[in-house]
């Protein structure tokens, strides 16, 4: 099969001769390098979503809000600040942007190459509207296929252009994190002082008065009462439908923000960077281990001094609000940082073959991301909220984690045992038929298709 001819793709191979109709690609055509970032990312993803399908949802930026906040709760949240906070959800974009490159890579030269482009992304935002209503409300298949929509039309720049777009889009973020910060610290401002103008008899005009409505709206947000919390709490652990209508009152809020809301840019740019790496042959493993070894290396000494910085700034300010956000303006720089570091290391392991054991175990766990993802979301629904055991609210932050850990051995035993005997997992499988409008092969026939076979770890 001969190589693109694109000047900006190295090493992707295309069809270009007529071949039948295009189909999803088997075991024995997978990129590994791909799949083990991939499953790297969606069992890190998990660190974080626990806390919001097990806690208030403010104590996921502001420990003291709920879960705890002193001794073995306070040491999570640092370690998952500095170690993993925004770098899953980074490393899963960049992921993300890489396989839509290679998928349109095999299509551009289709008729209907476009058509199977956005089907699949179109079912991916459906997937993602039923998966936020029924079981995760901070779900992101939803905002990644609408960002997916958008990338088709970037498929052919170069990666300098992708990468110089992407880094814009995160640069914008930062400024913006400043701005946002000095809103809040007028907004506190402002709402302290009326509400210390009343207090002493004085009549408060309407600017004023908003501006204390704001504030307090603001304050028993962030810190609930121990009567707020428990009303929260209710809603989660009450009866499926209640669980529901709670669910799709927070989707109904994010669902509603724009597309150029800078929660999608934050996707979006890491997407670019990502299409543009891979362009480069850095994300498919086709660098050096020297390479890789220093992309490693420059990635941690950069993003981890940063990322404990700003933790250690979090908990000397009490978890600020205006602080958090000022150290915001550093988040997209030293996120990136800490996930570029995270990449060379799983791609140094891929390029020598070192805990071969373990990256054929993650890159399973990768080809089944979907299933994998949505297995999450099931079993914390039923974990913690009115469909099952109802949870939420019950743990302490540190104790979400053994949770997590089961999640993580399951799965990374039960993806390569599947793999064994299914070309897919269930919802790629499902995802595939509907894409091409035909239904895929999914048992593995050993006689006849020994190659496609996952392998063993």
């Amino acid at each position: 099969m001969p190589l693109s001819k694109d000047p900006t793709m190295k090493g992707t191979a295309i069809d270009t001769d007529g071949s039948p109709p295009p189909a999803p690609t088997d075991g024995s055509q997978r990129l590994q390098a791909l799949d083990v970032l991939r499953g790297f990312a969606l069992l890190g993803i998990l660190l974080m979503n626990i806390v919001i399908f097990g806690l208030y949802f403010e104590s996921y930026d502001n420990p003291t809000s709920a879960g705890g906040a002193t001794g073995a709760n306070l040491g999570v949240w640092v370690v998952l600040h500095i170690l993993a906070e925004g770098k899953m959800r980074c490393l899963f974009s960049l992921v993300f942007g890489a396989s839509a490159i290679l998928l349109t890579s095999r299509l551009d030269h289709r008729l209907d190459g476009a058509d199977i482009y956005f089907r699949r992304t179109l079912w991916l935002f459906l997937f993602g509207v039923v998966h936020s209503f029924l079981l995760w409300h901070g779900e992101v298949l939803y905002p990644y296929a609408v960002c997916g929509l958008f990338l088709y039309s970037f498929r052919h720049l170069r990666p300098k252009g992708l990468i110089l777009l992407g880094t814009l889009s995160l640069l914008l973020l930062s400024g913006f994190s400043l701005i946002d910060a000095s809103y809040k610290r007028d907004m506190i401002t402002d709402g302290q002082a009326a509400v210390a103008k009343e207090a002493r008899g004085e009549a408060l005009n309407e600017t004023e008065q908003d501006a204390k409505v704001e504030w307090e709206t603001f304050r028993k947000s962030r810190n609930p009462t121990p009567e707020k919390l428990e009303e929260d709490a209710k809603e989660w652990r009450g009866s499926p439908w209640q669980v529901i209508q709670a669910r799709g009152a927070v989707r109904l809020h994010y669902d509603s923000i724009p597309v150029y809301h800078p929660f999608m840019f934050d996707m979006w740019g890491m997407m670019m960077i990502g299409m543009g790496l891979f362009k480069l042959g850095i994300l498919s493993g086709e660098r050096s281990t020297r390479f890789y070894g220093v992309m490693a290396a420059t990635g941690f000494l950069v993003g981890i001094p940063i990322t404990g910085y700003t933790a250690w700034t979090n908990v000397q300010h009490h978890f600020d609000p205006v602080v958090q956000l000022q150290c915001g303006s550093l988040y997209q720089v030293s996120r990136y940082a800490v996930t570029t570091g995270y990449m060379g290391l799983l791609l140094l392991l891929c390029k020598t073959g070192t805990l071969r054991w373990l990256t054929n175990r993650l890159a399973a766990v990768g080809r089944m991301a979907l299933s994998n993802y949505l297995f999450h979301s099931v079993v914390c629904a039923f974990l913690f909220t009115g469909y099952g055991f109802a949870l939420y609210g019950r743990l302490e932050r540190h104790q979400l984690y053994y949770v997590v850990a089961a999640l993580w051995i399951f799965q990374l035993i039960v993806s390569p045992l599947w793999l064994r005997h299914f070309r897919f997992g269930p919802f790629e499988w499902l995802w595939r038929s509907l894409t091409y409008w035909k239904r895929q092969p999914f048992r593995i026939d050993h006689s006849r298709q020994p190659s496609v076979t996952a392998p063993a770890g």
